[in-house]
This record gives C-alpha cells, sequence and structure tokens, in this order.
C-alpha cells in the first residue's frame, strides 16, 4: 500500500460480509470499514475516494448516509451495495452505482475501477452516468411506471447534450474506457 492508493470505505452493519470485502480489496485499495450510518459518517473524509454503502442498516439506513455525504458535498463515488431490490424511490437518491447482493469479489473490483475513472471526468458527463446507473439498476427488475419514464427520457436528453458537448470521438472514447 501506498499514500497514493484509492481510499475505499465500506460501510455494512453486518461487520463479517464488511470485512469480507475490506479483505477483497485491501491489496489493491487503502480500504476503511464502518459497521453502520453513524460509524460511516465519522469514518468518511474527503481522502474517500469510492464508499461501497450497505441501504438496509439498522440506526441510520444507507439512504440517510448517502443524503448526509452528498450534503457535505465530498468529491466521492457512491455505489449501493445492497441486499434490497431497487424500486422507483432510488430515483432521487443520488448514487454512482447500484449492486444488489450478493456479489462476487470481481464484481465490487470492477465497480471501484469504474467509479474511479468517473472520478476524472467532468459534473456533468458524471450526472448523466449516475441517472444512466439508476436507469439501469431499475430495468433490471419489474419496475414500469411513469417516473421510470420521465428518468429514461432524462437520460437521453442529458446523453444528446453530452454528446453535443463534446466531440463525438472524445464521447465514444469516454464511455468505451468506462
Amino acid at each position: 500500500m501506498t499514500e497514493d492508493d484509492p481510499v475505499v470505505l465500506v460501510v455494512d452493519d453486518d461487520s463479517d460480509l464488511a470485512d469480507t470485502y475490506a479483505l477483497w480489496l485491501e491489496s489493491d485499495y487503502d480500504v476503511r470499514t464502518a459497521y453502520g450510518g453513524e460509524s460511516a459518517l465519522e469514518a468518511i473524509s474527503p481522502e474517500v475516494d469510492v464508499v461501497l454503502l450497505d441501504r438496509r442498516m439498522p440506526g441510520m439506513p444507507g439512504d440517510e448516509v448517502l443524503e448526509r455525504i452528498r450534503e457535505r458535498d465530498l468529491d466521492c463515488r457512491v455505489s449501493m451495495l445492497t441486499a434490497v431490490e431497487p424500486e422507483t424511490d432510488i430515483i432521487e437518491m443520488g448514487f454512482d452505482e447500484y449492486l444488489v447482493k450478493p456479489v462476487t469479489a470481481d464484481d465490487i473490483h470492477e465497480t471501484i475501477e469504474e467509479l474511479l475513472m468517473r472520478s476524472e471526468l467532468d459534473d456533468e458527463l458524471q450526472e448523466f452516468l449516475r441517472l444512466s446507473a439508476t436507469l439501469a439498476a431499475l430495468e433490471t427488475g419489474d419496475v414500469e411506471d411513469e417516473k421510470v419514464e420521465t428518468l429514461r427520457a432524462e437520460v437521453e436528453a442529458r446523453r444528446e447534450a453530452a454528446e453535443s458537448t463534446l466531440d463525438g470521438m472524445e464521447f465514444e472514447q469516454a464511455f468505451r474506457e468506462i
């Protein structure tokens, strides 16, 4: 480990699961763990690059932790890592990725690497990718309603806007890298 290694905060109230994820990641990242919402908020700091956040935790659920992270305006990517199947309530959450348990070490590594690459993108492209991840999570389930259709339209509009602000080759290259 070097001080230049990306910092990953793993948050899960199941300490065995959080420790397993940390074990999977410790050779590639500076990994920190928190076993609940309050301890996550104590552990989060500007040097954290990626947060893997359980959604359903006693005391303070992951949704609230995510909201507080965003309120602090920390420049980190957040992946929900949860057993909760996505419903339309995730539309307003503001996560960067949504993984449904069970997951493999490869799933987590790939997600972290993708989120680290996204950190290098401008805010507009990051927001487009965030919305795209939300839509992708919703499309994995049986959720179909007006909110999903509205989100789908917004994602398409933002894609067109992103393409128009970037040269077509740059836009396609950015997505190939992700």
